[in-house]
């Protein structure tokens, strides 16, 4: 497939019946997401809100020093941090020529033709329906612990997580600004708790002091490294989902890659200095050991001692909201992903047209909501025995499913990056953006190394071990995406050409066809 603007004439249709016939899911305006429902903040709220900071802080970062035994983790996240901006260098680049909901696999088809595009958008759909699918399992568990804990109420954990899927679903049906301020609003209560925890880090640390250890090249040594990356790179997750909303801001050109830095500089700079604040007050030399001993109650645990029971028992609260935040956002990435296939004749066409006067790709976020409600009930019915382990959700919804997706979406960066070399080489003006090609092809060995390591130990990753079915079957899921998605597109290229050059194109190929139309 050849990109740029020899890419949109040589596909042009030749008549109007040709347009009728072959591209009628760009007819109408119904097919096209509604324009200037986001400006720079809502649009910053709303990738951010993937992140889940509370979520990152109380389980992640516990995660990663206990079963990782890095103490370096805040280094970690400066590392990730310059690796990402320089992959958004020219990834940001790329959204002022290309304007499309699906992002990533728009992004790959203008740079490696069609059929990866295809394949990229298979994995799109998976790697972040898994990320969403993840969340509801630690939801629901937190949620039935609070009930126990306040309300002196037994509830089983697939009941909240239910709900909560229904909760999603409902607000994905409306406007995109009205779901910007909902996760603004529980965003910056996440951020404003967890900088109160930081600052009382510092103000009362462990016997070892303001200690900069953790920021000590030293301490990334070990075969846990490799691995501590694979947890720490699910943390920045939701920058890169920036351009999925470009259709629906007032200039994407601009407010796109801006957005994308502020993301990722908020996103290390935050981690970092939060990581850092557990080794405040843990204590270097203690981190790794209290992590292991309370694992994600590490954080309660921290915080009950210094700014006692009531504002640790706010945070748990504001944990659960945290996660919903991360829900509903990474509901709308799919249901706009679902909807650039629909309209790009990779999923049926109904999935390409909005709803309502609210805009919103709504057949999409159906989708999305009964499959959550599937693998919801899946889990528990597997789950739902006398000696079932309370832990389950957690443990396998959560970091079964959550892994599949970063390693899918870390999958797609690699394959961006490499698209942005091709395209700009395509176009004819590499020597022009050669120190930005040269990034993306740091940044995309950078994170193809991330990738090794993810799929080497999976097994780790998911707490299974190597010897386990599980380690090879889980990552197995986004190669079968991939597969599948490749094959779409070959037969796609076999029968439709005409279709197949338009994948990626978006809103460009409603424009072409528009113009077509009305040619005499």
């Amino acid at each position: 497939m050849t990109t740029g603007s020899s890419s949109t004439s040589e596909s042009r249709p030749a008549n109007r019946s040709a347009v009728a016939d072959d591209i009628s899911t760009f007819k109408g305006q119904e097919r096209a997401l509604r324009a200037d429902r986001l400006g720079a903040a809502g649009l910053l709220l709303s990738v951010l809100a993937a992140t889940a900071p509370l979520m990152v802080v109380a389980g992640v970062m516990p995660t990663t020093f206990g079963v990782m035994g890095i103490v370096g983790q805040p280094l970690l996240f400066v590392v990730l941090g310059a690796v990402l901006a320089l992959f958004s260098l020219g990834y940001a680049e790329m959204s002022r020529h290309v304007h499309n909901a699906g992002a990533f696999y728009a992004y790959i088809s203008r740079g490696l033709g069609g059929t990866a595009g295809a394949g990229a958008a298979a994995v799109a759909l998976v790697a972040y329906s898994a990320l969403q699918f993840a969340i509801y399992g630690i939801f629901g568990f937190e949620v039935s612990g609070l009930c126990a804990t306040y309300l002196e109420l037994q509830i089983a954990w697939w009941i909240p997580a239910l709900a909560a899927v229904l909760a999603v679903g409902a607000l994905g049906w409306l406007k995109i600004d009205v779901n910007a301020r909902v996760l603004g609003v529980l965003l910056l209560i996440e951020v404003v708790l967890v900088v109160v925890f930081d600052i009382a880090a510092v103000a009362d640390p462990a016997k070892e002091g303001l200690s900069l250890h953790a920021f000590n090249p030293d301490t990334l040594t070990g075969a846990g490294v490799g691995t501590a990356l694979c947890f720490c790179v699910a943390a920045f997750l939701g920058f890169e989902q920036a351009p999925v909303y470009a259709e629906e801001t007032s200039r994407p050109d601009v407010l796109v890659p801006r957005v994308m830095f502020l993301a990722i500089g908020f996103v290390a700079v935050f981690f970092a200095v939060s990581c850092w604040a557990f080794t405040v007050a843990a204590g270097p030399s203690a981190i790794v050991a209290a992590a292991q001993k309370q694992s994600a109650g590490l954080l309660f645990q921290l915080t009950e001692s210094r700014l006692g029971g009531t504002f640790t028992d706010v945070l748990h609260v504001l944990f659960v909201t945290g996660m919903f935040a991360a829900m509903l956002s990474f509901h709308n990435v799919v249901a706009r992903y679902a909807f650039a296939m629909g309209r790009e004749g990779l999923l049926p066409a109904a999935f390409g047209r909005t709803t309502g006067a609210s805009g919103a790709p709504g057949t999409g976020s159906l989708l999305q909501t009964a499959v959550s409600a599937v693998i919801v009930i899946a889990f528990a019915v597997a789950d739902d025995k006398p000696a079932g382990d309370p832990t389950a959700p957690v443990l396998h919804l959560f970091t079964w499913f959550g892994s599949v997706g970063a390693l899918g979406v870390t999958l797609l960066m690699v394959a961006a990056s490499l698209s942005v070399i091709v395209f700009f080489a395509r176009r004819g003006t590499a020597r022009a953006q050669a120190w930005r090609l040269a990034t993306s092809a740091v940044s995309g060995a950078a994170l193809l190394v991330i990738v090794g390591y993810t799929v080497k130990d999976f097994g780790v990753l998911v707490g299974t071990g190597p010897d386990s079915a599980l380690s090879w079957v889980l990552p197995a899921i986004i190669g079968v995406a991939l597969v599948l998605g490749l094959a779409q597109g070959l037969v796609l290229r076999s029968r439709n050409p005409r279709a197949h050059a338009r994948i990626g194109l978006g809103n460009e190929a409603f424009q072409l066809d528009k113009a077509a139309e009305s040619a005499p």
